[in-house]
């Protein structure tokens, strides 16, 4: 995290690699429901979905207008060995057995949370 002022390294794809995210709220209460209804022998996929997907650069251009910082960054040519340039998880299957459960949480917010915990921890760390 920019928050503390280290610089990160971007392998391979100029940092144009997007991933989807998903919130552990989210995450826990899927859980609940796919306790409290269970499928024998379903496996579904999780994750953001295309809505909460960014590449690196993004997330980082997220993370700078939050915090008002600057992140430092440099390249590395070679892309990491199995590394995917775009994932994206497909959620039609969990959300046709599960259509009372949505993502709650978008980018943005997940983000904002990240930065805010950091923030606490920073500043729970600088006064001991």
């Amino acid at each position: 995290m920019q928050l503390l002022g280290r610089t990160y390294r971007i392998y391979g794809y100029q940092g144009k690699q997007v991933r989807d995210q998903i919130h552990s709220y989210d995450v826990a209460r899927i859980i609940e429901l796919i306790y409290r209804n269970p499928r024998s022998g379903e496996m579904y996929n999780l994750g953001g979905g295309r809505a909460n997907s960014c590449s690196i650069l993004e997330a980082f251009g997220l993370v700078e207008e939050m915090t008002g910082k600057k992140m430092n960054f440099e390249y590395v040519d070679k892309n990491r060995e199995g590394d995917h340039i775009c994932y994206i998880t497909n959620l039609a299957r969990l959300k046709s057995h599960y259509s009372e459960w949505e993502i709650t949480k978008s980018l943005p917010t997940i983000i904002r949370e990240t930065v805010d915990a950091w923030n606490m921890r920073l500043t729970a760390y600088s006064s001991v």
